[in-house]
């Protein structure tokens, strides 16, 4: 069974210390709830494990199956089982979408599968995702709505069965028809026994992927990490125990943490503006 280990991981951007002491492990087979307010780090940890170069690693390990990842390239990390499916996935214009699923299969697997084998497995993913067809044969991602850019990431999943796949805000964006496929997907994955970290700001999607574990990150730590029940009980109260029975000071301001719950603290930035 592949694991994903975090050992005690610090990581700055630009000289500004984001994650101070990250440890975390995570199974095959293991659905993991990632919660915590805008701004801690949860989003950099996706990042830093996925290979980001923006993002330094001072001090700290990452394995997969036992092997140091710390120092791999993305591509490499990806190889060996890796997966990220990006919060804000970008316009690639001029790269056909199923080449790049082709070249990334082909990669992954370190084989070239004929035309016939590579489009029966994109005609199956595709369908699962109910995404039309034509999506495929255009450029990755170009004008294509943020619906269909996320199911684009869930499809990019489906063909390369990663053994660890992180989502970063997978359901921002999407209906409630499409909430419902991504986590399908999501559940039949697991059942093939590979492993999930998610974040989300929204206990809807959570309810329907049904976590095993759910870990909370604030000022760059992970603070609790236990049931099911974290997610319920933040989304009913917000923070604010973490303060009150933890004793941890949350550094961003917050008018009342008591009322942020984990779709409010999704929007906050946007309403403070």
């Amino acid at each position: 069974m592949a694991t994903l280990k975090i050992e005690n991981l610090h990581v700055e951007v630009e000289g500004k210390p984001i994650l101070k002491g990250v440890n975390l492990s995570i199974s095959e087979g293991e659905t993991v709830a990632l919660l915590g307010p805008n701004g801690h780090g949860k989003s950099t940890l996706l990042n830093v494990i996925m290979g980001h170069p923006r993002y330094k690693i001072t001090e700290g390990k990452i394995f997969l199956d036992d092997v140091d990842l710390t120092n791999m390239t993305t591509d490499e990390r990806a190889r060996a089982g890796l997966f990220l499916a990006l919060q804000n996935p970008p316009e690639v214009p001029g790269v056909i979408n199923s080449d790049f699923l082709r070249a990334a299969v082909n990669a992954k697997i370190d084989e070239h599968l004929s035309t016939y084998k590579f489009y029966k497995l994109l005609d199956g993913a595709v369908k699962e995702v109910k995404m039309p067809f034509d999506l495929a044969t255009r450029a990755l991602n170009e004008g294509f709505s943020g619906g269909e850019k996320k199911r684009n990431e869930i499809l990019q999943l489906i063909m390369l069965q990663p053994k660890i796949a992180m989502l970063d805000e997978i359901d921002s964006g999407l209906d409630v028809d499409a909430i419902q496929i991504v986590a399908d997907v999501i559940k039949n994955e697991k059942a093939k026994g590979h492993g999930f970290l998610v974040i989300s700001h929204y206990a809807r999607l959570f309810d329907l992927i049904q976590p095993t574990r759910a870990i909370v990150m604030i000022n760059g730590r992970i603070v609790l990490d236990g049931g099911v029940e974290l997610i319920k009980r933040i989304d009913k109260n917000g923070y604010e125990f973490i303060k009150t029975e933890l004793g941890i000071e949350i550094a961003k301001e917050e008018t009342n943490m008591n009322t942020v719950s984990i779709g409010s603290c999704a929007v906050r930035e946007v309403t403070k503006k």
